[in-house]
C-alpha cells in the first residue's frame, strides 16, 4: 500500500487551484472530467490531482481542498512551455470560477 518514491521528475508545468477556498467544497469527478477534456486541447497529455492539503505544525492545523495540474514536458508536444502554462492557468481560472458559480457550499461559523 505505501512505498518510498527515491526518484520525481518535477513536471514542466503546475498549476494549483484552491478550489474548497472558494467552493467550499471538494470538486466532483465530473468537474474534473470538464478540467481535462479544456486542458487536452491545449497538451497532448495531463495529470489532474484532487487532494486535501493538510499544513500542519505544534500550533495550527490548516486543511484546504485543491485540485492540481501537472504537465510533463512530453506533454508540451515541443510548443513554448510559457505560452502552454499562460493558457492553462486561463482554462484552470475559468473552469474554478465556472464550477464556483454553478455550485458552492455555504460557509457557516458554527452557528
Amino acid at each position: 500500500m505505501a512505498f518510498a518514491v527515491h526518484r520525481h521528475d518535477p513536471p514542466a508545468i503546475e498549476v494549483r487551484i484552491n478550489f474548497g477556498v472558494f467552493a467550499g467544497r471538494e470538486a466532483t469527478a465530473a468537474e474534473i472530467d470538464r478540467l481535462a477534456e479544456w486542458l487536452l486541447d491545449e497538451v497532448g497529455e495531463v495529470s489532474i490531482i484532487s487532494e486535501e492539503r493538510h499544513e500542519i505544525d505544534a500550533q495550527v492545523e490548516a486543511s484546504v481542498h485543491q485540485v492540481r495540474i501537472e504537465i510533463g514536458a512530453e506533454g508540451l508536444d515541443g510548443m513554448a512551455r510559457e505560452d502552454v502554462e499562460r493558457r492553462i492557468l486561463e482554462r484552470a481560472e475559468h473552469w474554478a470560477r465556472l464550477c464556483v458559480a454553478e455550485r458552492h457550499a455555504e460557509v457557516t461559523d458554527g452557528v
